[in-house]
């Protein structure tokens, strides 16, 4: 033996454990938490050990040479801090030292007669690390360029325009293949430092901050292209913010389009909430999220499934004074230890393909996420449950979940005993008779399901939430809905307000005809309930029609009626038509009037007249003037005008006070007869004009008394339910006769029968309404 120890060359890497092989046989593997080359029978061997089975190992390459495991961190002999490969091992410590750490270490004292071994080198070490570290030089270069972007914000409103913005946000081609990759945990445990070192290589791709506010508001998306991952960020819990259901409500959203999940804890032990967190987010994927899913497959057309299983969880867990779980007993699995905590808890991850537990300890910083990626990369190659996805599948997944559970929550009707409670998910709607909440999914009424309770309803005498079935008709096993009315529907409109005069409303059913009459005999006439229909009790919904209890509109029949006889007179003291309107006035019009149909401009300003404009004679010189070229008026007494003012044009005006001579083609006679016959004309429209006057006052009058009780009232009605414009004078309000809402006439020209509201014959209804499929 030497001064400097033996030194024999190694030929190849032989086995550094000893503990199956006597060191006799080649390595095959390196493990980097025991700290030696193993072969494959000590290997297989230790590993066996439950406390040993999470160890990192890699499978030594041809040609390796290992590291110096003097030289880490500040203390390496490498240029620019850059570990160097190892030299030699010595035997004896058991350690892979570097030249200058040999001769620092092993060049005095007793450590100079270890025995060491030389690694087998070439002459060069460039060309053999030159592959490898070529290889994290490049993958470090595909990350440089990537950056994060705002996906959703903390309002559940997603950021990202369409489809192509999303792709064109994560910088990646429609056709690659990916999985989505989140994390989560509480408030400053450090996800976002986590998801920069697993991924990005240190970088900061997401926003850290040493402040005490949280840096990460919302939810944050980056594309890793070494791994083919969306990395998504979250915000942590247990943080000071508001809108706290709705952001909690964001996590699980998160958490379903994602294919693998951390969750990142910082605390020396678990703590309960991380078990509730993930067992309640189970329990609502399966009851809430996986029926979107599938619907979200089916509606889009895609070819992968997104709701087969739920996805993996790793719970990355970093200690500093407390041993990592499974540690201290051989026999403990940590895996095992955590399905014993979630039964304790009564929680149950159904839901998640997977649960897998990594830890480390960090006696001194930095932490190492090593293990971490190494787990990450294991469960991402895994396709057996999830499988990669196309990037438009993920935003379509992400855009379904964000339509269909969307909106406030109301916090006076939620239970906090959960993460998770049914009300981030359900229709928020209440019963306005029992109080009882409606059972189906957010914004379930977008695709025409109505709302639904789980328990029966009350009775209320304020919303008379009874309705009426044909007896007869349930008993043959048919459930036919039947509604009081005013007359049935084979009566005409006057002979049903006739008949409901003298024998009162009807009840009728599609196939029965009419079952009861109120007033069919002199006396005792007995209550329908007891004898031809069947009575059932259903929920009042604030958004709904309500219940067709009182459909007597007869009082509105009879009024419409009135009002149609009043537009009729209205319309004869304008003349029905512009042409019989311009025959009558020129016949009894005075002979030197120039008549109307020759009449096509002012004689004045040349202004040609429309077929809505008013023409206007001058009594002087009975030409056509427009309104504003003859508004003046002067007594014409030589025409037979007498001598009270009568319409005259400015010329003829002007020239008052004079004698005028007219030259006429009647007689003066014949003018005196035409004159009074032209009075008596303008008399006649008059009155008429005021008669219509005078019935309209009443109707309107009597129009709130006699309105069915489904119509919005007039003085509630201030702008049209469809076009939003506001009702004035010249805007007439009109009444749906189906939903009773308050529409302008171009809102409301259409006609339907409404036999649900006792309407037989077309009436007018609404243009949302008319479009409705069916019977109103």
């Amino acid at each position: 033996m030497s001064s400097q120890g033996d030194k024999t060359a190694m030929t190849g890497l032989m086995c550094q454990e000893n503990f199956a092989c006597s060191g006799s046989e080649e390595a095959v593997f390196e493990c980097d938490e025991c700290k030696t080359l193993q072969c494959q029978r000590c290997e297989e061997v230790l590993h066996k050990q439950e406390r040993l089975q999470n160890h990192e190992r890699a499978r030594i390459p041809p040609g390796y040479v290992p590291y110096c495991s003097s030289c880490k961190g500040a203390n390496s002999c490498g240029p620019a801090g850059a570990r160097p490969r190892a030299a030699v091992r010595c035997l004896s410590c058991k350690i892979d030292l570097c030249t200058d750490c040999q001769k620092r270490t092993h060049s005095g004292g007793n450590k100079r007669k270890h025995q060491v071994t030389s690694y087998q080198t070439v002459k060069s070490h460039e060309p053999q690390e030159g592959p490898k570290m070529d290889d994290e030089t490049r993958k470090k270069k595909m990350t440089e360029k990537v950056v994060s972007f705002l996906l959703v914000d903390e309002t559940e409103q997603i950021q990202v325009e369409d489809e192509e913005d999303f792709l064109r946000k994560l910088d990646c081609s429609p056709e690659d293949l990916l999985k989505v990759v989140s994390i989560f945990g509480n408030t400053g445990d450090g996800k976002s430092h986590t998801l920069n070192h697993t991924f990005f290589y240190g970088r900061e791709v997401f926003k850290t901050s040493p402040a005490q506010e949280s840096c990460t508001v919302g939810v944050w998306a980056a594309f890793d292209p070494v791994h083919k991952v969306v990395v998504i960020d979250t915000e942590g819990l247990l943080g000071a913010t508001v809108n706290l259901s709705q952001r909690t409500r964001l996590l699980l959203k998160v958490l379903a389009i994602s294919d693998l999940v951390v969750y990142r804890t910082h605390a020396d032990r678990l703590h309960n909430d991380l078990f509730k967190f993930l067992g309640d987010a189970s329990e609502a994927y399966l009851k809430h999220f996986t029926k979107e899913l599938k619907a979200t497959t089916a509606r889009c057309g895609l070819d992968v499934p997104l709701s087969t299983l739920g996805p993996g969880v790793i719970i990355f867990h970093e200690t500093v004074h407390t041993k990592l779980l499974g540690s201290e007993k051989a026999s403990e699995i940590p895996e095992k230890v955590i399905q014993d905590r979630f039964r304790r808890l009564g929680r149950f991850p159904e839901a998640f393909s997977s649960i897998h537990y990594k830890g480390t300890r960090t006696y001194n910083p930095p932490t190492d996420f090593s293990g971490l990626r190494h787990s990450i990369e294991q469960q991402l190659e895994n396709n057996t449950t999830r499988s990669s996805r196309h990037p438009g599948v993920v935003y379509k997944a992400l855009k379904a979940l964000s339509d269909r559970f969307s909106g406030e929550i109301p916090d006076d009707q939620m239970t906090h005993s959960c993460f998770f409670p049914d009300e981030y998910f359900t229709c928020s709607v209440l019963c306005l008779s029992c109080g009882a909440g409606c059972k189906n999914s957010m914004n379930h009424c977008k695709e025409g399901v109505p709302h639904e309770a789980s328990r029966r309803c009350r009775y209320s005498h304020q919303y008379d939430n009874r309705v009426f079935t044909c007896k007869a008709c349930y008993e043959c096993g048919r459930e036919m809905n039947v509604v009081p009315k005013t007359s049935a529907s084979t009566d005409s409109p006057w002979l049903g307000l006739a008949k409901y005069a003298w024998s009162g409303y009807v009840i009728e059913c599609p196939n029965c005809g009419v079952i009861y009459r109120s007033r069919q005999y002199w006396f005792g006439n007995q209550d329908p309930v007891d004898t031809v229909v069947r009575t059932e009790i259903q929920h009042v919904w604030p958004d709904s029609d309500g219940f067709l209890k009182d459909n007597n509109n007869a009082a509105q029949r009879l009024l419409d009626g009135m009002n149609f006889m009043a537009q009729s007179v209205t319309e004869l003291s304008i003349g029905p038509t512009k042409a019989v309107t311009s025959w009558l006035t020129d016949q009894i019009a005075p002979a030197y009037w120039k008549p109307n149909s020759q009449i096509l401009e002012c004689t004045k300003c040349r202004i040609p007249f429309k077929d809505n404009d008013t023409k206007h004679h001058c009594r002087a010189c009975g030409e056509g003037f427009c309104d504003s070229c003859s508004s003046k008026s002067r007594p014409v007494p030589e025409r037979g005008w007498g001598l009270s003012p009568v319409r005259v044009c400015d010329c003829c005006y002007d020239l008052r006070g004079t004698h005028i001579v007219l030259v006429a083609d009647g007689s003066e006679d014949d003018e005196g007869g035409t004159v009074i016959a032209r009075k008596v004309g303008e008399a006649v429209q008059n009155t008429l004009g005021a008669v219509a006057t005078a019935i309209d006052i009443p109707l309107g009058l009597m129009k709130d008394a006699a309105r069915p009780t489904y119509w919005i009232p007039d003085h509630e009605i201030t702008n049209c339910f469809q076009c939003r414009k506001e009702f004035n004078i010249k805007l007439s309000k009109h009444h749906c006769r189906a939903c009773g809402q308050g529409f302008c006439g171009d809102c409301s020209s259409d006609k339907r029968p409404v036999p649900s509201r006792g309407w037989d014959h077309p009436v007018r209804v609404c243009g949302s309404c008319n479009k409705k499929p069916g019977d109103l």
